[in-house]
């Protein structure tokens, strides 16, 4: 096993770092391998904006639900879905590109370039021994987000990434079943092997959370997901996409 799979399957959510700021060489170094990812056919529909004003971060960890390490990291990324330069592409080259720009697809690119890209600034930040977390609470209130950031129409944020020095190491939280995740040649459609699957996960993250908190937390996975997926949650969602000209068609 070489060192970049060992650092790819040791991730975990880091949520204390130090006092100490990412340089501005290490801040590029992680936006250039960003920029590495794959990209579909070659339209790089994503920017990534980066926060160094301490009272920006102050106001985005108030929007994101008060968390910490939103403001106290080593530096914090903002990915987005663009598709505004492809706007004043079709300007300079006079093509009508509107209704590509404002279909599902083309918005679907827009969030898949950024994964992509996101994924990739993570392993090296890891790399090079930094920790990372995705902060998703960026979509708690994208209408206030925009204004901190000031993001144009046909750019969405996403969600954010803290990334610094970590204060200690976290558990390497336990994922599904290999063979749960991975199908061959097509999907598996046994209900018996899937619901099979489940009660043996949620045994492992049952047991992971007693050991964790000395017997203060034992839920299940499928107990915790059916928690979370009952409240609804950021249901402005469609409707604030279309009004900043995506998902239209």
């Amino acid at each position: 096993m070489n060192d970049l799979i060992k650092t790819i399957l040791s991730h975990r959510s880091i949520r204390q770092f130090e006092d100490k700021l990412l340089t501005d060489e290490q801040i590029k170094t992680i936006v250039s391998c960003a920029q590495a990812a794959s990209t579909s056919s070659y339209i790089q529909a994503y920017s990534i904006i980066g926060i160094k004003d301490k009272e920006k971060k102050k106001k985005l960890a108030e929007l994101v639900g008060n968390q910490d390490y939103v403001a106290n990291n080593g530096h914090f990324f903002v990915f987005c879905a663009d598709l505004y330069r492809h706007q004043l592409i079709g300007e300079i080259e006079n093509k009508n590109v509107i209704p590509s720009i404002e279909s599902t697809e083309k918005f679907m690119v827009g969030l898949i370039d950024a994964a992509l890209a996101a994924q990739n600034a993570a392993i090296a930040a890891e790399s090079m021994g930094l920790g990372i977390c995705y902060i998703g609470g960026i979509r708690n209130n994208l209408e206030e987000v925009k204004k901190v950031l000031k993001t144009p129409e046909r750019v969405i944020p996403l969600f954010g990434m803290a990334v610094g020095y970590p204060v200690q190491e976290t558990d390497i939280k336990p994922r599904l079943p290999f063979e749960h995740v991975y199908h061959e040649d097509e999907y598996e459609q046994s209900q018996e092997a899937y619901l099979k699957q489940l009660k043996g996960y949620d045994e492992l993250i049952s047991s992971y959370y007693e050991q964790r908190t000395g017997g203060l937390r034992k839920d299940r996975w499928t107990e915790q997901m059916a928690n979370m997926l009952e409240r609804q949650n950021r249901m402005y969602m469609k409707d604030f996409v279309q009004k900043n000209k995506l998902d239209l068609h």
